[in-house]
């Protein structure tokens, strides 16, 4: 394909290589693979239900051992929280009336109607009072008028509290008898609880959209002496935005570069899965992956602590285990009568699935097998029971080398017309609520590189449109599915009430964020 000399100027500002976007524009004529799926990971197969005798000892175990190791939080908080407000915006622009009636015949949870019969419920609703009456209004006195339209403008707009604009990391979350907490307030009090290091040093990382950057760093400096002075800790808070070189190019239907009015070529983000440049700079022992949204008040936050430990202690015991194994064949201290008790222990407890004419192998060849499949960053992945519709979620899958895998696989990726996998589907018992814990070193203490563990058919390609024309989007391999999907992935079944988002604002209203 032949790009004009701008284009080759801009994919050089963006530190993207020109093969890199050949590559990608192959993939939207092509399309990607939809996932191969093999059954559902279950707690019968592929998924660990540890009793509560168990619990208790990795989460002392965790405690016990997390001095040795550095700990950080890593928290993906990119974007603005448009979506959480969606049916507000709908409202404002399908009633131009400035008093507009909400219509009761809608009064469902998510609902509008819902939304204003408990605004003073939300922890915001203080501090958007007290701009209202900067503003010679009041609450009380819009909700009397029913100038619903005013109420909902100064809720969304810059004239207010301007959540519509802000990312879901600055908006007020939950409310507390002498104060309301931000998003990544949340974040900073779990982590003194369970990310806190030897010296009570608390690491987090946020990431952040390069628009939110300063007031993500104003804040964060503002609440650090408030926490500390609280919880006794010392906070190092660090932030990271994605990098243009991760953006991929859009196309038009017809898989041509799609430009816009001024004839230059449109670059997208690559999505969350280009956290995973992000995640690669982050030098520790143990990282916590949690997204932004997923917080509750302090009275529900033990249970996120025992089951973060949980995980964390799992996540120590393999480690141990596996170092043990490979600096014992790096040192050539194995023999063949080695070979049971390792293979055991990877099929039971990381597991990893032997090719069937692994026992034909000569013993040189068995040991390389077993040290390439070891020697892997490794991933603790919460999974929590599906109460709902069947979703994306956790699978065992073969991809193209006809290797057979745990993995995290969103419904997108999956063939829903082929009536085996879609059984497959149906059949599925839990879903990933993103409650990671991982290990990125080797057994030699060396960083891996991440970005050697991807599988880069396991994008997504999606239909947008700009200046009024439809263009597709391409999304890179997502952070916890494509971008980790030659990581050793254990499951692990963690309770519901460790899993508490909100997708829209009205969520907020329900129990366990009040």
């Amino acid at each position: 394909m032949e790009f004009k000399r701008e284009d080759l100027k801009l994919f050089e500002k963006k530190g993207i290589a020109k093969h890199q976007i050949e590559e990608q524009i192959r993939h939207f004529i092509n399309g990607f693979p939809f996932a191969s799926l093999d059954s559902p990971a279950t707690p019968k197969n592929g998924i660990k239900v540890f009793s509560e005798k168990e619990t208790d000892h990795y989460v002392r175990l965790f405690e016990e051992n997390m001095g040795d190791r550095k700990l950080v939080k890593f928290v993906p908080a990119s974007g603005a929280a448009t979506r959480m407000f969606k049916h507000l915006f709908a409202f404002l622009e399908n009633n131009p009336e400035k008093n507009a009636e909400i219509l009761e015949n809608d009064q469902s949870f998510n609902s509008v109607y819902h939304f204003i019969e408990n605004i003073r419920s939300f922890a915001f609703a203080k501090e958007l009072d007290n701009i209202l009456k900067q503003q010679g209004e009041s609450l009380d006195s819009l909700l009397e008028k029913k100038d619903y339209k005013s109420l909902i403008g100064y809720i969304l707009h810059e004239k207010g509290l301007n959540y519509g604009a802000l990312p879901k990391g600055m908006l007020h979350f939950h409310k507390y008898d002498d104060a309301s907490r931000l998003t990544m307030e949340e974040h900073m009090v779990e982590g003194a609880f369970y990310a806190r290091n030897h010296d009570s040093s608390v690491y987090i990382h946020f990431t952040v959209s390069p628009e939110h950057l300063d007031s993500f760093q104003k804040q964060s400096e503002e609440l650090k002496k408030k926490y500390e002075k609280e919880y006794g800790v010392k906070y190092f808070i660090d932030f990271s935005t994605q990098k243009e070189s991760t953006d991929t190019i859009a196309v038009d239907m017809q898989n041509n570069p799609f430009r816009d009015k001024k004839g230059n070529i449109t670059f997208r983000p690559g999505g969350h899965g280009a956290l995973i440049e992000n995640l690669n700079r982050i030098k520790a022992d143990i990282i916590f992956i949690k997204n932004i949204d997923n917080v509750v008040p302090d009275r529900l936050k033990p249970e996120t602590y025992r089951y973060k430990k949980l995980l964390g202690g799992f996540l120590i015991e393999l480690q141990q285990k596996v170092f043990g194994f490979l600096e014992k064949i790096d040192q050539g201290l194995l023999n063949e009568y080695d070979i049971n008790e390792i293979q055991e222990f990877m099929e039971n407890e990381l597991m990893i699935n032997f090719p069937d004419d692994f026992n034909d192998l000569e013993l040189e060849k068995q040991f390389n097998y077993i040290q390439n499949k070891l020697n892997r960053p490794i991933r603790i992945c919460g999974m929590v029971k599906n109460e709902g519709e069947p979703g994306g979620g956790p699978f065992w899958i073969i991809n193209d080398r006809g290797e057979k895998s745990l993995q995290i696989v969103e419904k997108s990726q999956i063939d829903t017309s082929d009536e085996g996998q879609n059984q497959i589907l149906q059949a599925s018992t839990h879903f990933n609520p993103v409650d990671l814990v991982c290990a990125t070193n080797d057994f030699q203490g060396k960083h891996f590189n991440l970005k050697s563990f991807i599988d880069h058919n396991t994008g997504f390609i999606s239909i947008k449109s700009k200046d009024g024309k439809d263009l597709k989007a391409l999304e890179l391999p997502g952070l916890w599915n494509g971008a980790m999907a030659d990581w050793n992935t254990i499951f692990v079944e963690v309770p519901i009430i460790t899993f508490n988002p909100v997708k829209t604002i009205n969520d907020l209203l329900r129990e366990q964020h009040q």
